[in-house]
């Protein structure tokens, strides 16, 4: 039953680099090249866009976002593109950019620009949509439950999967906690939690979700948690991971560095967990173009949604809810931190942490018990 699933433990090189991005929170333009050997893996890596080459507008679409590229190469930077890689489709410009020599980088420097207005002018489509972010978040939820609920039908090795939004509380509790924080940096207002029976399940699963929910190259930089395994070791330990390591494209001394917990100052240090955040590309309905303006329309059928992904194995998921990893001990942390600066700002008095917590946001609320949890 478990076939197809045991089949994602082997990922191709192109697969496993972006499975490593995804871990360490990296982005694409950094890269210097792609890792793909063949049609069929370009295909599934447009699929993960939600775009379809069998679709004509689409097909007008993607031209349209490399003509756009390579005026702006042209105009700001006097960049010369040879003819070859100037009339190649998506496809074979990924394949171009995955090979070696001047168009392999011409390329690759085109997908970088590509990758970026395509991006840009997503987020503008999406703020033509005459939707609500209701409708949006729906069509999500409805995504990650139909590739959730086949995996489960397949008998993919997954103990729990938990899905939800965030309500109007909790993003109070998460605004008022953080000063660094605006109402549009909130990445979670759309989650889903994954506990796997082992962690060796991981990578078959993340490279589940890069092939049938988002593409890699759209994780959010630095927005990243990984730590439940440490890549090196882990790929080096397992012959089939560990092949491709000489042919990663960057440093593997990226992943020698302490693990932070990004999530936020609340966290404590002996939380385990991967934590993402993903630009999940959503396809959209004819029906919700139809009252968009006409120049929604030359912008194409998909649009991004931010949304936050935890996955963790079950024997670290029971580990996670003892003592002060706990998520009760994580919201105490939190709601004391906000009463803190609700009733008198930075001037507090500090004390110092408890076990497992950050001595910059320790506070001294001594008489604040929160009332409830959310």
């Amino acid at each position: 039953m478990r076939e197809e699933f045991d089949a994602l433990r082997e990922p191709t090189l192109a697969e496993l680099e972006g499975m490593r991005l995804l871990l360490r929170g990296g982005s694409v333009i950094d890269w210097h090249r792609l890792n793909y050997k063949s049609e069929k893996e370009v295909l599934t890596f447009l699929r993960a866009q939600e775009l379809r080459l069998d679709d004509a507008s689409d097909l007008a679409r993607t031209e349209a976002v490399k003509q756009a590229a390579m005026s702006f190469l042209r105009r700001k930077f006097d960049f010369p593109i040879p003819k070859p890689v100037a009339e190649a489709s998506l496809a074979e410009l990924i394949l171009i950019a995955s090979g070696r020599g001047h168009r392999q980088l011409c390329a690759c420097t085109i997908l970088k620009v590509m990758h970026i207005i395509h991006h840009i002018e997503a987020r503008e489509l999406s703020f033509m949509l005459p939707t609500s972010d209701e409708e949006v978040f729906h069509l999500v939820e409805q995504k990650l439950y139909r590739v959730v609920g086949a995996a489960l039908a397949k008998d993919f090795p997954i103990v729990e999967f938990i899905g939800g939004r965030k309500n109007r509380d909790s993003l109070y509790v998460k605004l008022l906690s953080k000063q660094e924080v605006s109402a549009a940096q909130i990445y979670d207002k759309l989650r889903f939690r994954i506990v796997l029976e082992s962690v060796e399940d991981l990578i078959p699963m993340l490279n589940h979700l890069t092939r049938e929910v988002f593409p890699f190259n759209y994780v959010i930089p630095c927005e990243s948690t990984n730590s439940l395994v440490h890549f090196t070791p882990f790929c080096m330990e397992r012959p089939h991971l560990a092949k491709h390591l000489p042919e990663l494209q960057l440093s593997l001394r990226l992943e020698d560095k302490d693990v932070e917990l990004l999530d936020n100052q609340f966290s404590s240090h002996n939380y385990r967990v991967v934590h993402f955040v993903a630009d999940m590309p959503i396809r959209l309905p004819e029906s919700m173009l139809a009252d968009a303006p006409p120049a929604a329309w030359a912008l194409g059928r998909v649009i991004f949604v931010q949304t936050e992904f935890q996955i963790v194995d079950a024997a670290t998921e029971k580990t996670n809810e003892l003592g002060d990893a706990s998520h009760a001990a994580y919201k105490e942390r939190q709601h004391r931190a906000v009463m803190q600066r609700l009733k008198v700002g930075l001037s507090g008095t500090r004390a110092e942490p408890g076990p497992g917590q950050r001595r910059d946001t320790m506070l001294d609320l001594s008489r604040y018990v929160p009332s409830d949890e959310d």
